[in-house]
């Protein structure tokens, strides 16, 4: 597979994984997380899908399409391990919806990532809450759910917080 049909099913997993899970909570409040900004695609859908939510968006730095960045209210700049533990001082409610986009390249460094952040990020979440993401968690107070439809195992991953 050439690594243009890699990246075309990367982004489809993606879009299809946080379509379902916007399904999933669509009558539970809370707000939403978005970890990695990026160039703001995924927030730029999150916020199509779900306007009348907050949206808080982490990322190191700030590098996004313009029209793809949050306020300076829902815009949390730094390294996810110092600023996901603190967030819930910035936070107006905690969040029903994650998505961790947070795979850099190297797996073992992205793995041990999604570790370390599995220790903080249930405090941000409330019961029920769904996390889509593109590394494997392992959160003993969350279970897997089945991807959507067409969506390859391990492509993507989805949580529930129990």
């Amino acid at each position: 597979m050439s690594r243009l049909e890699s990246f075309i099913r990367r982004i489809s997993a993606q879009r299809d994984c946080l379509n379902h899970a916007a399904a999933i909570i669509e009558d539970k409040p809370g707000s939403v997380l978005e970890l990695g900004l990026g160039n703001g695609r995924t927030f730029d859908h999150l916020r199509s899908l779900m306007p009348e939510r907050d949206i808080y968006v982490f990322d190191r730095h700030v590098k996004a399409h313009p029209d793809c960045i949050p306020d300076s209210d829902h815009m949390i700049v730094g390294n996810f391990l110092e600023t996901v533990p603190t967030a819930l001082e910035k936070m107006t409610d905690k969040a029903v919806l994650a998505h961790c986009d947070i795979g850099s390249g190297d797996k073992a460094a992205s793995v041990a990532l999604a570790r370390m952040l599995g220790e903080s990020l249930p405090k941000l979440l409330v019961t029920g809450a769904i996390i889509v993401s593109d590394q494997p968690f392992e959160v003993p107070s969350w279970q897997s759910l089945r991807l959507p439809e067409g969506v390859a195992e391990g492509r993507y991953h989805i949580y529930r917080q129990m």
